[in-house]
């Protein structure tokens, strides 16, 4: 259990192997100037949230090299510390992951550090999820912040400056349709964001259904397919086999590392089928053990400016 301190609360959560709470938590942040998450210049990662009790903030730090350090603030402080193990993927087991590609089995050798944590917020990792459909990560990223600076919280306790908490579900649905144009967020995400939390007590209860039910779930909804129910179960659920279907990057990667060359969808489908329950992880593994591999050729998604119209 968390520490009583007079700078927040504290906990230590211990590991029996190596663990790299950057690589595990790297998927939460939403670009470089993420409101919600930000690293010191000492290293340590700054994380807000809002939890039912409350919005927190918190600052982890490897208290060694199967150790992360945590301290937290605000009335969220308790709840966050209590779930922090499996934040940080202390639940996740991959005893059984033995893959018989020479490039994964690799990767998994050169990162035994990496571990899939889950957040338990389905509404948190929905709405960035949803904002970032069919646009450049660069785009999403400024709507987000845009987004989440103007209708966040102030973060608790001595947080870096510009951070800010993720704002509740009642405020997404009173965001007015301008202030999304405003972000360049197209009327289409826009309904999808607003119908989502409108539905957060639901979302919410995901949490409990296996992971494979609970993404089945989310594609039930108006406007989440496959590849937004993907990127949430992976964030929320911490699901190794949420394979992310229909990203602009993910395909071209995994063919290009494991078979030099270029895939498509359905054919990186068919690749990592032996894989399964570990297809995420292997998508996280060549990322994290710097095996990925994609050129850089050929045109990127453009930049949709809709604020002009």
């Amino acid at each position: 259990m968390a520490d009583i301190d007079t700078d927040g609360l504290t906990r230590v959560v211990t590991f029996p192997g190596p663990v790299s709470p950057a690589a595990t938590l790297a998927p939460q942040r939403r670009g470089p100037a993420d409101p919600t998450y930000q690293v010191g210049a000492d290293g340590a990662i700054w994380r807000t949230t809002l939890l039912a009790t409350g919005p927190v903030t918190v600052r982890l730090e490897r208290a060694g090299p199967s150790a992360v350090g945590a301290r937290a603030w605000g009335a969220g402080a308790a709840e966050f510390l209590e779930a922090l193990p499996a934040y940080l993927g202390a639940d996740d087991d991959w005893s059984d992951f033995r893959p018989a590609h020479p490039v994964v089995a690799r990767a998994a050798r050169q990162a035994p550090h990496l571990r899939l944590g889950r957040t338990d917020r389905v509404l948190e990792a929905l709405i960035p999820a949803v904002i970032e459909q069919r646009v450049p990560g660069v785009d999403a990223f400024k709507a987000w912040r845009t987004l989440v600076g103007k209708y966040g919280t102030a973060a608790p306790g001595p947080a870096p400056e510009r951070m800010r908490v993720f704002p509740a579900a009642e405020v997404w649905q009173r965001i007015p349709s301008w202030e999304f144009h405003r972000a360049n967020v197209d009327p289409g995400r826009a309904r999808t964001v607003v119908a989502c939390a409108r539905r957060a007590a639901a979302l919410e209860r995901l949490v409990a259904r296996p992971a494979a039910a609970a993404r089945a779930a989310l594609t039930s909804l108006p406007g989440v397919g496959v590849w937004t129910a993907a990127e949430v179960a992976q964030r929320a659920f911490g699901d190794a086999d949420a394979l992310s279907v229909g990203d602009y990057h993910i395909s071209k990667m995994i063919g290009w590392t494991l078979l030099g060359h270029p895939v498509d969808d359905d054919e990186m489908v068919t690749l990592l089928e032996p894989m399964r329950p570990h297809r995420h992880r292997v998508v996280r593994l060549l990322q994290v053990s710097g095996l990925a591999y994609e050129p850089r050729r050929g045109a990127r998604l453009p930049v949709q400016n809709i604020r002009d119209l």
